[in-house]
C-alpha cells in the first residue's frame, strides 16, 4: 500500500516518477515495463507515461486493470488519483469490446455495445468499411478490409479483438530436431518455448497473431521456428537484410527436420519460392524509378498458400509492408523483435496489423539466467575539437549533429578503448561512411558497410567469429540480425540521431553469451555539450528501461 518510502509518484496527467536510488526501484521498473512507456531516464527520477496502446499491449497480454492499479499501489508513495484509476480501467475495459468474428463465409464486426455499434457504422474513420447492418450488434465486413478496419478502430480508441480465424495454408510436416546437424543436443529454452505456445494458443482464433519481444541474442529465431513446427504449414520468413536470409535458412537447415529442397531465398540476387521462402524488407519495396509497377515484388505475398508470415526485426516493418499486411490478415503472423520502440510513432499499426505484443521477457531477467551475457555500458564524454567549435557554431541545426559526431578527438579515446580490451572481439559502429572509412585505416580493420557485397560481408562476419579478424569496422547495416556470437566490445563512435531502437539493436550485437562467460562491455562516445550528447541520452532511454546503468568516463580518464 502507499508509503512515503515507496519509490513510485502517480500523477494525474497519467505520467509515473520512479526513484532511482530507493531499494525498491528495481521491482517497481519490472513492474512498470509490463503496462507503461519509459519517457526520461536522468540519474536519479525516471519518468514513465501510461498510454491507451501500452494498455491495450497490456490487455492483450492478459493483464487486468486490477492487476495494474495494485502494482502501482503497492509501489507508490501516495494514493493513486482517481482519474488515473478510472482511465486505467476504462482503457483496458475498450479491448475487446468490439471483436471482429467469421460467420460462415461472412466477415463480421460485433459488439454487445448496441450504441457503440451506431458510433462505428455511423463515424467517418470505420464506416467506409461496413458493408451493411444484420442486427443492433452485427454488421458486415468487406472481407479485404478486415486490417483496414481494425486501424480504424484503434484510431478511434477501440481496439478489436480478431476471432475472425485463419487460413491453413499448404501443409508442410516440420519438427524439431534432438540434435543439431553439427550433432549438438538442441531443446527449446523454458521462456523460447512458453512464447510459442502463447502464439500458437492451441491453434485457436485466439492466438496466430502478435509479436514476441525477446532481448538479442535471447533466439527469436527459434521461437519462430517453434511456431512453425506447431503450425505444419508453408511459411513466409521477412528479415532486414540478405545476411539474415542466410542466417534463418542456417538455422532452419541444422534446428528443423526440413531438407535444403524446401528452403528458399527470395533476395536481390536470388530467386528461388520454396515451401518455406526467406526474403527481405529491401527487396519487397524495391520499384524500378519511373516505373508504373508499384512494388512488383508483393506478388511474393501471394505466390503460396502462406499458413504464417513471420516478420523479424517488426520494429523495421517499412510503411509500404503495413499497406500489404493489411490485406492478407488471413494469415497467421508473428512479429519477432527485441524492442517495439519505433521512431516513426507507427506501434499502433504494428498492434493492429501484427497483432498485439503477446510474450516479452526483461533483458535482465535473461542476463540473471545465464542466457545472455552480462553487459556493462559506458558513455565517454569527449571536448569538441578546438578546430571544429567555429564550425559547429555556425552551423545550420540540421548540420550540428554531423559535426559534434565528427570530432577528431573521439578517435584517441576509441584507441585507448581498444588498448583496454586486448584481444577482444570487438566492433566499432557508425553512420558516416567517410568517418568508418578513416577509422578503418588508422586501425588496420576490415570495414563492412552497405556497399559491401554480401558475399564478402559473410567472410569477414566468419572470420570475426572464428577469430581470424578481432576488430571489424561496421555501419548501420551490422545493427540487424547478425549473429556474432564472440563479439564482447562494441564501440559507438556515431548514431542515428537519438535513435532509442537503434541503440538496443548495436547492444544487442554483444549479448549472446559467451564461451569464456565473459562480460561484454558497451561503449558510446559523445561530443560533449553539442546535440551528439543530447541525442546520445534518448538513445540509451530503451536500455534504462530494460535496467542497464551507463558508467559515465570523461576523456582524461580513458586517455590517463
Amino acid at each position: 500500500m502507499a508509503s512515503p518510502g515507496n519509490p513510485l509518484i502517480v500523477q494525474g496527467d497519467k505520467s509515473l516518477l520512479l526513484e532511482v536510488q530507493n531499494e525498491r526501484y528495481e521491482a517497481a521498473r519490472d513492474s512498470l515495463a509490463r503496462f507503461a512507456e519509459l519517457e526520461k531516464s536522468p540519474e536519479y527520477i525516471h519518468t514513465y507515461r501510461i498510454t491507451p496502446l501500452s494498455l491495450w499491449n497490456a490487455a492483450a497480454s492478459g493483464l487486468s486493470a486490477a492487476e495494474i492499479l495494485a502494482g502501482l499501489a503497492d509501489f507508490s508513495k501516495y494514493g493513486l488519483p482517481s482519474n488515473v484509476v478510472r482511465d486505467i480501467e476504462e482503457y483496458i475495459g475498450r479491448y475487446g469490446r468490439v471483436k471482429l468474428v467469421r460467420e460462415g463465409e461472412n466477415l463480421l464486426v460485433t459488439s454487445e455495445d448496441e450504441t457503440l455499434m451506431v458510433e462505428i457504422l455511423n463515424h467517418k474513420t470505420t464506416s467506409r468499411y461496413i458493408q451493411g447492418r444484420l442486427d443492433a450488434r452485427r454488421a458486415l465486413v468487406s472481407p479485404g478490409r478486415r486490417g483496414h478496419l481494425k486501424q480504424a478502430l484503434l484510431q478511434i480508441g477501440y481496439p478489436a479483438e480478431d476471432l475472425a480465424g485463419y487460413v491453413a495454408g499448404d501443409a508442410l510436416p516440420i519438427g524439431l530436431r534432438a540434435d543439431t546437424q553439427g550433432g549438438k543436443p538442441f531443446t527449446l529454452r523454458k521462456y523460447q518455448g512458453e512464447a510459442a505456445e502463447i502464439f500458437h494458443a492451441g491453434g485457436s482464433e485466439r492466438g496466430g497473431s502478435g509479436v514476441i519481444v525477446l532481448p538479442c541474442g535471447a533466439g527469436k529465431t527459434i521461437v519462430g521456428m517453434a511456431a512453425m513446427a506447431q503450425l505444419q504449414t508453408s511459411t513466409l520468413i521477412l528479415t532486414p537484410n540478405t545476411v539474415a536470409v542466410r542466417q534463418w535458412m542456417t538455422e532452419i537447415l541444422d534446428k528443423t527436420t526440413l531438407g535444403a529442397d524446401m528452403v528458399g531465398e527470395y533476395s536481390g540476387l536470388q530467386k528461388d519460392i520454396r515451401p518455406v521462402t526467406v526474403s527481405t524488407y529491401q527487396i519487397l519495396t524495391y520499384r524500378k524509378r519511373g516505373s508504373g509497377d508499384e512494388f512488383p515484388h508483393f506478388g511474393l505475398f501471394g505466390a503460396r498458400n502462406w499458413g504464417l508470415i513471420i516478420y523479424d526485426e517488426v520494429h523495421l516493418l517499412p510503411a509500404p509492408v503495413f499497406r500489404i499486411t493489411a490485406e492478407i490478415q488471413a494469415r497467421r503472423r508473428l512479429g519477432l523483435t527485441a524492442t517495439l520502440v519505433r521512431e516513426d510513432g507507427m506501434e499502433g499499426d504494428v498492434f493492429s496489423l501484427i497483432g498485439p505484443q503477446k510474450y516479452n521477457v526483461p533483458w535482465r531477467d535473461l542476463e540473471k539466467q545465464g542466457w545472455i551475457a552480462t553487459a556493462v555500458c559506458h558513455e565517454v564524454r569527449v571536448p569538441l575539437a578546438e578546430s571544429a567549435r567555429m564550425e559547429y557554431a555556425i552551423a545550420p541545426q540540421r548540420e550540428k549533429y554531423s559535426v559534434a559526431a565528427h570530432n577528431k578527438r573521439k578517435l584517441p579515446v576509441l584507441q585507448a578503448i581498444l588498448a583496454r580490451h586486448p584481444g577482444e572481439n570487438t566492433l566499432v559502429i557508425g553512420m558516416y561512411l567517410d568517418q568508418l572509412d578513416e577509422i578503418a585505416a588508422l586501425l588496420n580493420a576490415p570495414l563492412i558497410n552497405g556497399q559491401t557485397p554480401v558475399r564478402e560481408r559473410e567472410k569477414l562476419y566468419e572470420a570475426f567469429r572464428t577469430g581470424q579478424v578481432k576488430t571489424l569496422v561496421v555501419s548501420k547495416v551490422a545493427n540487424f540480425s547478425i549473429d556474432l556470437p564472440d563479439a564482447s566490445v562494441a564501440i559507438e563512435i556515431s548514431g542515428t540521431f537519438g535513435s532509442r531502437q537503434e541503440e538496443a539493436q548495436r547492444l544487442g550485437r554483444i549479448l549472446r553469451p559467451k564461451s569464456d562467460g565473459a562480460m561484454a562491455h558497451f561503449y558510446t562516445i559523445v561530443t560533449r555539450e553539442t546535440v551528439d550528447q543530447t541525442f546520445a541520452a534518448n538513445r540509451q532511454r530503451f536500455l534504462t528501461e530494460q535496467g542497464y546503468k551507463y558508467e559515465i568516463l570523461y576523456e582524461n580518464e580513458i586517455l590517463a
